[in-house]
């Protein structure tokens, strides 16, 4: 999986990447009307109910603009928010709390929001034993902000990218020739390349589930749109051999009876893809 080092150099760019393209060569309505030794105090007003999320990427973006900017956070990141609430206050240069505020803004926004999805399937999955994860199927550039928000809100995260997981899929399969052809040949280019990193393999039907299970030397098998009586199946097939995972069109209404069917995973696209942001203003007090 990615490192801690490798995720803040992640965030380190989504900031300045997104810095650059707000501000380009200057806040001109700031710097129009606002005098350069300003000072004052914005709170983060919360207009909805959730979880919220982003308050530690706030911090780091306040920093990056102004290490001068003081925060006093009093709702953290995974607190449990309603309308009205304050979730930090930030003092400092009024010019510098303007500048940052739409990226806080837009980013936390869209983090609570995949926080409180990530969190009703973590509620609904409890005692099941079996744990929700996200997917790749992120914004293009800020992976790593929509990945943070899906542990904040109590899931886990699949792999990160390409490179820190193999994830044999239906048409790595196809194109390979076969289950069999693609894990011996992925076995071997891991022992060529002295690269560890797991694998996993999706299997289209319960034939697939036992090719997989043939070839051996996988991680999870991914059990991918299957009822709930193959799903069933596909478990007592696979036992304590590798762990599983369900995928394909899972929502919160189908979620529970695959996690029933004992799968040790859940991945959902929809984590990150199909969420509306939580409302959210940054106002002066």
């Amino acid at each position: 999986m990615i490192t801690k080092k490798q995720f803040r150099k992640e965030i380190d760019l989504i900031i300045a990447n997104a810095i650059r393209e707000d501000v380009g060569d200057g806040d001109h309505s700031s710097l129009a009307c606002i005098p350069d030794d300003a000072e004052g105090t914005a709170q983060l007003l919360v207009k909805d109910e959730g979880i919220i999320a982003g308050v530690e990427f706030a911090r780091q973006v306040f920093e990056f603009v102004d290490p001068g900017l003081d925060m006093d956070i009093i709702l953290p990141d995974s607190s449990p928010v309603r309308y009205g609430d304050v979730s930090f206050y930030v003092s400092g240069n009024s010019q510098s709390i303007l500048k940052a505020e739409r990226l806080v803004l837009n980013a936390m926004q869209r983090m609570s929001a995949i926080a409180t999805k990530t969190n009703k399937y973590v509620e609904l999955l409890q005692g099941t034993g079996t744990q929700i994860l996200d997917t790749r199927k992120t914004t293009p550039g800020i992976r790593a902000l929509e990945k943070w928000a899906v542990k904040i809100g109590g899931g886990e995260n699949h792999r990160f990218a390409l490179y820190d997981m193999i994830m044999l899929k239906d048409n790595h399969i196809d194109f390979c020739g076969g289950i069999s052809k693609a894990i011996n040949q992925t076995r071997e280019y891991l022992k060529n390349q002295q690269l560890n990193l797991k694998i996993i393999c999706e299997a289209r039907n319960l034939d697939e589930i036992q090719q997989i299970l043939d070839a051996g030397g996988v991680y999870r098998i991914l059990i991918d749109n299957f009822n709930f009586e193959d799903t069933r199946k596909a478990v007592a097939m696979i036992g304590d051999k590798c762990l599983t995972e369900s995928s394909g069109g899972i929502t919160l209404e189908t979620a529970r009876q695959y996690a029933e069917c004992g799968v040790n995973f859940i991945s959902s696209g929809a984590l990150t893809h199909s969420v509306h942001n939580m409302d959210l203003s940054l106002k002066a007090v």
